[in-house]
């Protein structure tokens, strides 16, 4: 297809939730987590657990919540807005109780929703948020775009040029310096250069190395260290596990979102769709049919729209799409 252009009792914190269970698992999970319990928490703990299935089942929730790829995923698209106030109701405790419960509680609250943000903007020295590109001239004069939720944290200390990919997607437009390498360092992948452009992408299976033109020698970061040359036109993947074979690149398909466009030809309907979300500020809830996962999908879709790209996208495949308030679409 083709169209044509997201417990003992631990109510003693004071920190109440709506289910007092609930609010129980939740003080139990931040009193454990990283850390091995002496012998009397323990039996407290699994005192706790014994007394209900209901306790058990909502502290199991709170562990596979926690360590789900798709949690993950979510906490690091939030939008990086200042930690909420916890309202927290202390009783006649000692002042260490009381600041033990009301950190427990926060760090609950900033740990599972804020803190991957909070660090990202700790390290980086440049972001941009979801579905937002900028350009930055950086201190040799070469230039770094950015693409949608990426960040980047530099140093030019010295006579340095280091950049850490730390999320999404980078070009590198860089000023020749013999003298000084430029490196450019994601997950797997080490980039040097000393006069070229480049886009670096880091995903959470591999890294992605895009030449547009000049020469890059790609490192892969690990015990086994591989490197490859790569020449314009051409582009490859770093893993945990090995470097990939060189491959032509499309540059204007690779490197599109430059110009605020998305461009796909014979692309699975499931991917089309990961990479538009990937743009999307609201959130995009998938209840389609199996099916559609590997219907061709040929489209050229520009990013100051995403929704009505994804509403096109739709239409051509077939599926139904509703818009909830929020920024919330359904696809089913």
């Amino acid at each position: 297809m083709a169209p044509q252009d997201d417990d003992q009792d631990m109510n003693q914190s004071g920190f109440e939730h709506d289910n007092p269970i609930v609010d129980d698992a939740l003080e139990w999970f931040a009193r454990l987590r990283n850390t091995t319990p002496d012998a009397a928490t323990q039996a407290a703990f699994e005192r706790w657990i014994a007394t209900s299935p209901l306790h058990a089942q909502h502290y199991r929730e709170l562990e596979e919540m926690w360590g789900a790829p798709a949690f993950k995923k979510a906490v690091q698209s939030l939008p990086a807005t200042p930690v909420p106030q916890l309202e927290v109701k202390t009783k006649n405790l000692g002042w260490t109780r009381r600041f033990a419960a009301m950190a427990a509680a926060a760090v609950m609250a900033v740990g599972i929703w804020q803190y991957p943000v909070m660090m990202l903007r700790w390290e980086a020295d440049y972001l941009t948020t979801v579905g937002d590109r900028s350009s930055v001239t950086l201190p040799d004069g070469s230039v770094m775009t950015l693409d949608t939720a990426s960040a980047v944290a530099v140093d030019f200390a010295d006579g340095k040029r280091n950049i850490k990919l730390l999320q999404g997607e980078a070009f590198f437009d860089v000023k020749p310096d013999p003298a000084h390498p430029f490196r450019v360092v994601a997950s797997y992948s080490e980039v040097e250069v000393r006069g070229t452009a480049f886009s670096v992408r880091r995903d959470d299976e591999a890294d992605r190395v895009v030449l547009e033109h000049g020469l890059v020698e790609v490192r892969r970061v690990g015990n086994q260290p591989e490197k490859a040359n790569l020449r314009p036109g051409e582009m490859i993947f770093a893993s945990g596990a090995s470097l990939s074979a060189i491959s032509p690149a499309d540059l204007s398909t690779a490197l599109a979102w430059r110009d605020g466009r998305l461009i796909f030809e014979d692309q699975p309907f499931s991917r089309v769709l990961s990479e538009l979300q990937r743009y999307y500020r609201g959130t995009v809830v998938v209840m389609v049919d199996k099916r559609h996962d590997q219907l061709a999908v040929t489209g050229n879709y520009r990013l100051d729209n995403v929704e009505a790209a994804i509403q096109t996208l739709a239409d051509a495949a077939g599926v139904s799409m509703t818009r909830l308030p929020g920024g919330i679409i359904i696809l089913r």
